[in-house]
């Protein structure tokens, strides 16, 4: 795969209009056919050197094709190759016609395949573009693969894998490893995609970069690459305020550690002061656990109006451990025009009346920030949640314009998006990131870099990226407390 295309997402239709465009600017779609029936042979010969048949199964489309020049190149190889067809051969038309013709090669009806020891299936059924159930079978040859325990290579996705949003659509292969063409689709990072693909290799089959560049939407997998110029640098004549003073506010006595975590990964991700404001009721249990963090008491939203005109304050934390209700609400709406990061109890607050957050924040650039997990994401967007044909990335993207902010839609498959479209899928959090408190945590990164000046989508896509970097570095055992003590491993030279 072509460096320059590393973090770029095609949705199936957008690869369809890169194939569509490429054979416009004169390039026979046949040899890319050829190129990538080549690769996926490749791949399976290096993968599975002990298979003792190659099992194709070629659909009725250019996937299909694909696996036919992948069975001839299989056979030429000197290896052994079974292949079997979905649907009338017959009927075939175009590069996949002219595929199975060249193959040379035999095939039987998909249902009459049966698996045996040694077996390695390469599907070549479906690729990304499937939009609907596949039929019973497909779905019964699944379950024989599955149930034999068969390695599969999948050819562009496995098949009945959603490529736009990586679920299966009534069943899906379970694959070793998944060949795909040019780029990766949404449904190889997504979840349970993700854990349907295997091993995902990108083969470069000679589309040319600025087509794929023009074909592509705004959904990438999140990377330093797209906002490490946005980082904040420091300089001889660096200060603390210039690296931004970060507030968080506090919960009552009872719930004050999830502010705390917060607030300790906020000054560990390079904000240059850290205050957490505390009700009056916390300010001892708080004082007593606090030291280069420091404490201010407010206790109504009056205060913090005063704290606002006299403070020199660059963003704030609200949510975590802070109480759902009125004086969450007030104290966002006081914020309104301020950079914020709003998690945990601050989204429920607003759950009976979303739009009264979403107005407060409708002006200006976007300083407002969005963490909602699974559970957290219908008390805004209900609609959305309940919207089975959108994608994770495309409800998250639909979230932010609505919202007027960055939204982090968490999750082992979190997604990053923006109100102008942008969207980042995140692969890098370790299973350990599953614990209690790691989402207070990255509230407060996301703070620190929004304190240091980055704008809020990059802030957030930046702070998700290094609490995923944080946690591996941690290891296995990893509690909150260790998550925000690492949380400046980005500062590492």
């Amino acid at each position: 795969m072509r460096q320059s295309l590393n973090h770029i997402l095609l949705t199936p239709d957008e690869m369809g209009a890169a194939d569509a465009a490429s054979a416009e600017s004169g390039i026979p779609s046949f040899g890319l056919m050829e190129r990538a029936g080549q690769a996926v042979a490749a791949s399976a010969l290096r993968h599975f050197p002990g298979a003792r048949r190659f099992v194709v199964l070629c659909g009725p489309g250019n996937n299909g094709g694909d696996g036919y020049v992948a069975a001839r190149a299989l056979a030429e190889a000197g290896a052994s190759v079974a292949t079997y067809h979905l649907g009338d051969p017959q009927k075939l038309k175009g590069d996949a016609k002219l595929a199975r013709e060249l193959s040379g090669l035999p095939s039987q009806p998909l249902q009459d395949y049966h698996p045996a020891n040694g077996d390695v299936v390469i599907d070549a059924l479906f690729g990304a573009g499937l939009a609907r159930a596949v039929a019973e079978p497909v779905v019964d040859v699944i379950h024989k693969v599955r149930e034999a325990k068969i390695p599969v290579l999948a050819v562009d996705l496995p098949s009945g894998l959603c490529g736009r949003r990586g679920i299966p659509l009534g069943a899906a292969f379970e694959a070793n490893c998944t060949v795909s063409f040019m780029t990766r689709k949404p449904g190889h990072l997504l979840l349970p995609g993700r854990l349907l693909c295997g091993e995902v290799e990108v083969f470069d089959i000679g589309i040319p970069a600025r087509i794929i560049e023009i074909a592509a939407g705004k959904t990438r997998e999140n990377s330093p690459v797209l906002w490490r110029n946005l980082l904040p640098a420091s300089g001889p004549d660096t200060h603390k305020y210039r690296r931004g003073h970060l507030a968080v506010f506090s919960g009552p006595a009872s719930r004050t550690g999830a502010a705390r975590l917060s607030a300790a990964s906020g000054l560990k991700t390079g904000a240059g002061l850290v205050t957490v404001a505390s009700p009056s009721d916390a300010m001892e249990v708080n004082a007593a656990s606090l030291t280069a963090v420091m404490l201010h008491q407010i206790d109504t939203a009056e205060d913090l109006e005063t704290w606002l005109r006299t403070a020199k304050l660059a963003a704030f934390v609200l949510g975590p451990g802070f109480g759902v209700g009125g004086r969450a609400r007030q104290f966002v709406l006081a914020l309104r025009d301020h950079p914020l990061v709003l998690d945990a109890d601050g989204i429920t607050s607003f759950r009976d009346d979303p739009s009264e957050l979403f107005d407060a924040f409708a002006d200006g650039d976007t300083h407002l920030a969005l963490t909602p997990h699974e559970g957290e994401f219908p008390r805004l967007f209900p609609d959305l949640a309940s919207d089975e044909n959108l994608s994770k990335v495309e409800k998250a993207v639909k979230a932010a314009e609505r919202a007027h902010a960055a939204i982090v839609y968490k999750g082992a498959d979190t997604v990053i998006a923006a109100p102008d479209g942008r969207a980042y899928i995140d692969t890098n959090g370790p299973p350990s990131l599953a614990t209690a408190g790691s989402g207070d945590v990255l509230a407060g990164m996301i703070g620190a870099l929004f304190a240091q000046g980055m704008p809020a989508f990059e802030a957030a896509a930046a702070a998700v990226y290094f609490h995923g970097e944080a946690a591996k570095r941690v290891g296995r055992g990893m509690t909150a407390e260790d998550l925000a003590a690492h949380a400046g491993v980005w500062l590492d030279p």
